[in-house]
């Protein structure tokens, strides 16, 4: 139980005079807030209520008119939470007495954990590789347990969206690229913080039940490969869904290996096609792909030739007995993929054949009529597919050496707090919201108040829910 009695009032001063700078420094996500709740000084609704303000400033101010109220412990657990979260310059500025203030020694100057970019290790004041190394033996990333979705909600949302039965779920695959060749890539520094991200990952989709395989540090060759296997795997065909996470330098359109040779994204999106991988055809395939998006690359075109697996192989656009079925050029047809499990289609195409500048053809064909009848639906070429990227075309993707990336923490945290009752592309909304409120702190470097904005595109056909921790019984 919480005390009778509220704060210290020293500790209220403290407050009350730092104030503007909480305000305008402090970040105030689901783990600060999950901290205060474990010791037991914020209750489920009043997390809930500063989770709900819109903006960061309003979440602090609530924060802030909270605390004074919650008991003589508050201060010290609000202090933790501000070290727990990597936040230790505001504890040092809270921890001072008054009578110090003239001697305050510069907060900018403790060893934090910096945001990097996806290719960039920025420097502080000749700052040493081996002090950068040492961010990384704090404390790792807080998680909580995944939020198990109800019988109620499962029931009432199941019939509308993606059939998410499975035990497993399905099967992830996380690509971590953290150390890069010195010889073959001299200009791509690691990936201080890759780590986290990988472990992260790896617990969270465990968590929400998937057979999570994790590669690290692969040439771009070796990332083809492992693609490659990884989308022959039989279990797909059992399965309800799958996931792909790839973790690396990177510039539009493309990943780097550690031999700083170039993966297509575009090869990476086509293996998991509907004609490449069949086993996975109607089911959705989740990409989440952590990595700058710099300048279109002009080289290293020899890593994105596609192998012969996964050539495309298009049916022809028109035969020769009649030649005006060609209405458009290959590349801006698709043809559609067969499905061997596909609904039958029961009638005639009717506009789809009049648009094929075909409607007279067969006319007074019955049996022909019959066959058209008896075929299956086709597949687009791609669909079912959500991919979130860490940032927008053009962008750096920002990574913290001690906690990770940016995106990868907010994909877990929103995972964690929301998959049991929001649908994948509103998390993804939500993981947007909070990339965008999100400001790098690193005085004295080019990154500080440095921002990203992430963004996802989506072929997906219903709703997602990954619906965890509940498996219907039948």
């Amino acid at each position: 139980m919480l005390g009778e009695c509220g704060m210290l009032e020293r500790d209220r001063r403290g407050l009350r005079k730092y104030a503007v700078t909480l305000c305008k420094e402090m970040v105030v996500d689901e783990l600060f807030i999950q901290s205060l709740q474990t010791d037991d000084i914020l209750t489920d609704s009043m997390a809930e209520s500063i989770l709900a303000e819109p903006t960061s400033h309003k979440r602090i101010w609530r924060l802030l008119s909270l605390l004074p109220k919650r008991g003589p412990r508050a201060f010290s657990s609000f202090c933790s939470a501000l070290r727990d979260t990597e936040q230790q310059h505001l504890c040092a500025l809270l921890s001072e007495s008054p009578e110090r203030d003239g001697e305050r020694q510069r907060y900018v100057d403790s060893p934090l954990p910096l945001p990097t970019q996806e290719g960039i290790v920025p420097t502080k004041r000749a700052r040493t590789q081996e002090s950068m190394e040492m961010c990384l033996d704090a404390d790792s990333p807080i998680t909580s347990s995944v939020l198990p979705c109800t019988p109620d909600f499962y029931l009432e949302h199941c019939q509308q969206s993606y059939s998410m039965v499975s035990s497993p779920r399905g099967l992830a695959l996380v690509i971590s690229n953290v150390s890069f060749d010195p010889c073959a890539a001299p200009d791509l520094d690691s990936r201080k913080g890759g780590e986290v991200d990988e472990e992260v990952l790896r617990k969270v989709f465990t968590e929400l039940d998937y057979i999570v395989t994790v590669r690290r540090d692969l040439t771009a060759q070796g990332m083809r490969e492992c693609i490659e296997q990884f989308g022959r795997q039989q279990q797909h065909q059992t399965v309800s869904s799958c996931v792909v996470c790839l973790l690396s330098h990177g510039v539009e359109g493309a990943i780097y290996g550690t031999d700083g040779q170039l993966l297509e994204l575009d090869w990476v999106f086509e293996a998991f096609d509907n004609a490449h991988c069949p086993l996975l055809q109607n089911k959705p395939k989740m990409f989440f792909i952590q990595a700058c998006r710099g300048g279109e690359h002009t080289h290293n075109l020899s890593a994105l030739t596609l192998p012969p697996s996964l050539s495309p192989t298009l049916p022809p656009l028109f035969s020769s007995s009649n030649p005006s079925s060609l209405c458009l050029p290959p590349e801006e047809m698709d043809c559609g993929v067969e499905q061997p499990d596909g609904p039958e289609r029961t009638q005639s195409p009717g506009c789809e054949q009049r648009d094929a500048g075909r409607e007279g053809e067969g006319d007074g064909d019955t049996r022909q009529m019959e066959e058209r009848g008896r075929l299956r639906v086709k597949l687009p070429q791609r669909s079912d597919m959500i991919c979130g990227f860490a940032s927008l075309k053009g962008t750096a993707a920002m990574r913290n050496t001690k906690r990770g990336s940016w995106f990868i923490q907010e994909v877990n945290s929103a995972l964690r707090f929301r998959a049991r009752d929001t649908h994948l592309s509103d998390i993804l909304v939500q993981v947007n919201g909070r990339i965008k409120d999100r400001e790098g702190y690193a005085p004295g470097t080019p990154h500080h108040r440095c921002k990203e904005m992430s963004e996802f595109t989506s072929s997906l056909c219903k709703d997602l829910y990954l619906f965890p921790k509940y498996h219907p019984q039948y």
